[in-house]
């Protein structure tokens, strides 16, 4: 008998996971909060267009919605958490109670959230996870996979870096998801990983454009570049390693501003289309509150102040559409460009 799986954040990406470890024969139980996504995914299941691949249902026995986890009964052996990264601690306290003593929970998110998976669960019962895949969902029980297998990546990793049974079972459960590589220092891969959500995931959105969009203006690409730059300093003030992510092993520690630039061009050329939205832009869609803190934020904190410019603008602009002080769109590169000292003319017309 195979391990009793749950996915908690059962939205884009957490159906993504759920459609293939179904469809491997895998006993998985979703839990989700928006009550039309739980409905929609009873009576119809989950449907997954994947470009150049097709459309594909999935039938899931059991979707639950948060208020229902109460009620259950038996533990899981293996938890996918994939909540936004602020959710993290109350879905951790959440689950705890219906996690297996010798049960893990799989932190597949973005951010430095590996730290309070193992405060509330501990560190034996802790396994993180740096994810690149692209898939967006605008309505219920429907997902957009702009990245297929072949083009999606995971690193996971432990506490230690000890390879354990209980890690290459999650590792080989990933697998069906997309490329899998177990990382031996994880909290360093995800401030790699990390590093480049501040170069794609605000910097897009703000302009209301697809990543590889926002890439094709030279001023805008130069800003996510030194945004980039700003995260990787602050990793490094932190005492994170520049380690490989994405499969990309040519790394030179002593050149990280390049690495930056190497893991954009990777991310651009492996893993998104031209049509592929951040999960920032998608929330704010939604109109849901984004990780801008977690990311971002994450960065001004670790340096001292006045070090990460761009950072700190970034959040500043986002929060503001946010709060509807703001409508997102391609004027705001003018108003970035402003705050920052460094307006050009004719800077926000797209490259052909």
């Amino acid at each position: 008998m195979g391990p009793r799986i749950a996915i908690l954040g059962t939205g884009a990406n957490g159906s993504v996971f759920a459609a293939d470890l179904i469809g491997a024969g895998h006993d998985v139980t979703c839990i989700e909060q928006w009550p039309e996504h739980v409905d929609k995914i009873r009576a119809d299941g989950i449907t997954i267009e994947i470009e150049e691949e097709g459309t594909f249902v999935t039938r899931v026995d059991t979707m639950l919605h948060l208020c229902e986890v109460a009620t259950l009964t038996e533990p899981f052996d293996i938890v996918f958490l994939l909540l936004k990264a602020y959710d993290t601690r109350w879905g951790c306290e959440l689950i705890k109670p219906h996690v297996a003593d010798d049960g893990v929970v799989v932190g597949v998110q973005n951010g430095m959230t590996f730290d309070d998976i193992i405060d509330i669960m501990g560190a034996d019962r802790a396994i993180g996870s740096v994810i690149e895949v692209s898939s967006t969902m605008l309505e219920p029980g429907f997902v957009e996979r702009q990245s297929p297998h072949a083009r999606s990546w995971f690193g996971v990793g432990t506490d230690d870096g000890e390879v354990t049974p209980r890690l290459l079972e999650v590792a080989e459960l990933m697998r069906h998801v997309g490329e899998v590589e177990i990382v031996y220092d994880i909290r360093s891969a995800k401030w790699m990983k990390l590093v480049i959500n501040a170069v794609e995931l605000v910097p897009s959105a703000i302009l209301d454009m697809s990543i590889p969009g926002a890439s094709k203006i030279p001023k805008m690409r130069e800003l996510m570049i030194r945004a980039g730059n700003e995260a990787i300093d602050a990793g490094l003030a932190l005492g994170y390693e520049i380690v490989p992510i994405f499969g990309l092993d040519d790394v030179d520690p002593t050149r990280p501003h390049e690495y930056v630039r190497a893991l954009f061009e990777k991310l651009m050329d492996d893993f998104v289309l031209e049509t592929t939205r951040s999960t920032v832009l998608q929330d704010w869609i939604r109109g849901r509150h984004s990780e801008v803190n977690e990311i971002h934020g994450a960065v001004v904190a670790a340096l001292p102040k006045g070090s990460a410019t761009v950072n700190e603008t970034m959040i500043e602009l986002a929060l503001q559409i946010e709060r509807g002080e703001r409508e997102r769109g391609r004027s705001n590169l003018e108003t970035l460009l402003a705050m920052l000292g460094s307006v050009a003319q004719g800077d926000t017309e797209l490259v052909e």
